[in-house]
């Protein structure tokens, strides 16, 4: 099974087949990504169980993994669970596995398991400390059936990176008895005056991501509906979610609080920026800023005031199928219309996999390359989003890509500083298309030297 660490398993002998009836056994390639639908109910039965285990088969065969099926609780073994890259909890409900089942499936999750709750799988095992900060929140009522508007607010992840900021959907919402906002990363969230019934006082997360206890965890609260299971955007969400928990997909899925917006994906939001030098970036009716000629610079004027301690996230991704893409997010330098500017006094972090180590994605170009192997692990390829976190405190900048650290540098350089200065996005050339989503920044406290 692939896990954080990518260890694999190989098993021997033909496949079990798990389900609750007895059925020929089925075979699968030894090299292809294995997830196990489990959707054992011991209160109320969904009857889009069947939609929903027919949707993930068809989302495997589409996608290469393969997918075993099964309402038998036996199937929680510390040798089965070992086959499988992810396990999907589909709409179970109540107690489901027995206190062995259970430290089979905690010993599963810290080794690097991965986990896929759909909609009542917040409504399980609720006296299971552990299963309840794995699924990240439990079910506490619902009203009817109704249409509601989705607030999409993380567009980089797999499961919502083609989801439209705001999305108009019919299900059935969930309420929870605690707001997991603190403990996961949310991804999208109900906006509660656009339906009857909410009782989250506003916040109301309705599909999340978390790394835990060493492996990886994915929740969605839709899916109560048998239309779900037809829905392209709805199957589109689910297959981002399969992919981050299996790990055929990165994203950084640590908690994310007290960011403000840079650039929102509004036009409003870019009145605040000003390129240098030549080309431009060209906002998409989605929220995407994409690069063209160049070599510029786009950068975030503001208040007029430099920055000094803080975290700046972005998402960006690379077009061409080469990764052969040139960018970069430039830190530290004066105010200035000349691109030039911020290559002679600031430091940029790379966007480009082609390059030399020094100049290649994660590094500080020309200065430091990044940990390629850290790097290569949670780089996603080109055309698939990635997430940035540039943490500047004092001389010390650190690189986050998908939220594992891969670039820890000081400068020392008495010409250039890190401690006050402006942000930019670069665009290099004509040939070269990154676009970038999603700026936020978060000041943070200054420390002494």
């Amino acid at each position: 099974m692939h896990t954080t660490g990518r260890w694999t398993t190989a098993v021997a002998g033909a496949a079990l087949l798990l389900g609750c009836v007895s059925q020929p056994a089925v075979s699968h390639p030894a090299d292809t990504e294995r997830v196990l639908v489990f959707s054992k109910t011991a209160g109320f039965r969904h009857d889009s169980i069947p939609e929903g285990v027919a949707a993930v088969r068809e989302l495997g065969q589409g996608a290469g993994f393969s997918v075993d099926a099964t309402e038998d609780a036996t199937a929680f073994t510390t040798r089965n669970l070992r086959r499988y890259d992810a396990v999907v909890f589909l709409s179970t409900t109540g107690d489901v596995l027995d206190p062995a089942q259970q430290r089979a499936f905690e010993g599963y999750i810290r080794n690097g398991g991965g986990y896929v709750g759909i909609h009542a799988a917040a409504d399980t095992e609720y006296d299971w400390a552990f299963y309840g900060g794995l699924a990240g929140a439990y079910f506490q009522s619902h009203p009817a059936i109704q249409p509601a508007t989705v607030v999409v607010e993380d567009r980089a992840h797999p499961s919502t990176s083609e989801l439209p900021p705001t999305w108009n959907r019919t299900d059935e919402w969930y309420n929870y008895r605690s707001n997991p906002r603190d403990r996961v990363h949310v991804l999208a969230a109900l906006d509660e005056s656009s339906y009857t019934g909410g009782t989250m006082n506003g916040d109301h997360p309705i599909a999340w991501c978390q790394d835990y206890q060493g492996g990886r965890a994915f929740y969605t609260g839709f899916g109560h509906t048998k239309e779900s299971y037809a829905d392209p955007a709805f199957r589109g969400h689910l297959l981002g979610g399969l992919r981050y928990a299996i790990g055929t997909a990165q994203a950084d899925c640590r908690p994310e609080t007290g960011y403000r917006p840079l650039f929102d994906g509004t036009a409003e939001s870019l009145a605040d920026w000003k390129q240098a030098g030549p080309g431009s970036f060209t906002r998409s009716d989605d929220g995407t800023l994409t690069s063209s000629g160049g070599m510029g610079m786009l950068w975030y004027a503001g208040s007029g005031q430099g920055l000094g301690a803080y975290s700046l996230k972005l998402d960006w991704k690379m077009a061409s199928a080469s990764g052969d893409d040139n960018s970069g997010v430039f830190v530290g330098f004066p105010p200035s219309d000349d691109p030039w500017s911020a290559v002679d006094n600031g430091y940029e972090i790379q966007i480009d996999a082609t390059d030399v180590p020094e100049k290649t994605t994660g590094s500080v170009y020309g200065f430091r390359s990044a940990d390629l192997k850290k790097r290569d692990r949670a780089l996603n390829p080109p055309g698939e989003w990635n997430t940035y976190e540039i943490r500047v405190e004092g001389e010390r900048l650190r690189v986050l890509l998908n939220g594992v650290k891969i670039n820890d540098f000081t400068n020392t350089d008495p010409a250039r500083s890190l401690r006050d200065g402006h942000i930019g996005i670069q665009n290099h050339g004509a040939d070269d298309q990154v676009s970038f989503r999603d700026i936020r920044i978060k000041e943070l406290p200054v420390k002494g030297d």
